[in-house]
């Protein structure tokens, strides 16, 4: 029987990851493309033919999303596959009803089709939007893990933004490890706050090759993951986090909402900062969704050290990106920070973006009183740094897990914003890892 040809659509993540672990060698299928959507410059490049395995000596050309149509017609594709995360239930049968009006099937793989088994106990922090406080849950955990003793290594989920064959396998031990590998702002966002912390962080593109040299050094693997994609890895306990600030968001997203279903574990975060009847609206759709699920209610509280310089100033709000766009979100930390300390005014950012940073505003109009801190390569971190530098503002209020002043070196003062994860419910995370590890 001929192959079957597949169009892959993806974001540089879960679409490379499914094509490793199941069509990689898998003589049923030809991948003829991939398409790319929400992350820039991927598109126009080739899946490198040193990841692509024998049955593809040549790699595999990456095209625009917009092309789908043509790419159908002229590859003659039999099944169109999508595979990347954090998008509404509309939009992902939007993409299923091209493809099925070109003559394709449309086509998920599940979990269980693209996990990878571990040798070591895997704990699984995943998400139902992008800027639920998946970061801060698994700064906890590890730190959790590490005082029980036990060897922690973060396995965060891809952002290969640069040189695929050289981002096969990543390793980050020191923060000299993120000038080596050429991590962009949104690399080092989720990178740093562990090395920090004293936890070894991989990444890359082939999550076998990743593993195996993980499992080398760890006693337990802690998925770390992006967006609200599924875990790559099989979970021995999966951690899902929820936000009652976008309610109703945990039913309606992918693949958000198949986390919710897997979850052991949900969390309701930002109960300080949502209404009481959210954090309801939350609690009721996890018991519908998931009723085996332990739920835990947990808050993440900001702070900011000598923020007492906020009161009565004007402050620029710089938020984590991915957050504001993948995720909707129109504000973050930062923002909550500048009103908690008393600022006299949030400057509008907007009159003064430039390049690929104006036209982030001009895609995203939720966004008003805050900046994106959009980093995806050199040109767009000089963008963001001169779009920062022109603002009229007393201070800088950085709302993102990184020093982003250290990196981009501002032109005024400027004040982190730091937030953590902090449990109501009891017992809590710490039983349930103890519980695990027995």
């Amino acid at each position: 029987m001929a192959r079957k040809k597949v169009l892959i659509m993806g974001a540089a993540g879960r679409d490379f990851h499914n094509f490793n672990v199941y069509y990689r060698e898998n003589p049923d299928y030809e991948v003829v493309a991939f398409t790319a959507c929400q992350i820039p410059n991927i598109a126009g490049r080739k899946y490198p033919r040193e990841l692509s395995g024998k049955l593809y000596p040549n790699g595999i050309p990456i095209f625009e999303e917009k092309e789908m149509p043509e790419l159908i017609r002229k590859f003659k594709v039999d099944e169109v596959v999508f595979a990347y995360s954090d998008v509404s239930f509309d939009t992902v049968m939007a993409k299923g009803s091209i493809a099925l009006a070109g003559g394709a099937d449309f086509k998920l793989l599940s979990g269980d089709h693209t996990y990878i088994k571990s040798k070591k106990p895997v704990i699984a922090v995943c998400a139902v939007r992008t800027g639920c406080g998946k970061s801060q849950t698994t700064r906890a955990i590890a730190g959790m893990l590490k005082k029980m003793g036990k060897k922690v290594v973060a396995i965060r989920h891809p952002m290969p933004y640069g040189d695929l064959a050289a981002q096969t396998c990543q390793r980050y031990a020191t923060l000299e490890d993120l000038t080596r590998h050429k991590c962009t702002i949104e690399e080092m966002e989720e990178y740093e706050p562990h090395i920090a912390a004293g936890v070894i962080v991989y990444a890359g593109v082939d999550y076998g090759v990743i593993l195996a040299e993980a499992e080398k050094e760890a006693d337990v693997i802690l998925w770390d993951g992006g967006n609200n994609d599924l875990p790559f890895y099989a979970p021995d306990l999966h951690v899902v986090v929820t936000d009652p600030l976008r309610a109703g968001h945990e039913a309606t997203f992918h693949p958000g909402a198949v986390n919710l279903r897997q979850a052991d574990v949900v969390i309701i975060n930002k109960v300080d900062t949502a209404e009481p009847d959210a954090v309801e609206d939350v609690k009721d759709n996890i018991k519908l969704m998931n009723p085996k699920a332990k739920i835990i209610e947990a808050e993440s509280p900001v702070g900011v050290v000598g923020g007492e310089k906020i009161k009565n100033k004007k402050v620029l709000v710089v938020e984590d990106g991915p957050t504001l766009t993948h995720g909707d979100m129109d504000y973050g930390a930062g923002y909550v920070a500048a009103k908690q300390y008393g600022a006299k005014e949030i400057v509008d950012p907007r009159p003064y973006a430039i390049g690929t940073i104006k036209t982030v505003y001009e895609n995203f109009r939720q966004l008003e009183d805050i900046l994106p801190a959009m980093g995806y390569g050199d040109d767009q971190m000089k963008e963001l740094k001169d779009t920062i530098n022109a603002i009229p503002a007393d201070l800088v209020l950085v709302g993102t897990p990184i020093d982003l002043a250290a990196h981009l070196k501002f032109n005024k003062p400027s004040l982190r914003v730091t937030y953590s994860l902090k449990e109501r419910t009891t017992p809590g995370l710490k039983e349930l890892l103890e519980k695990l590890l027995k």
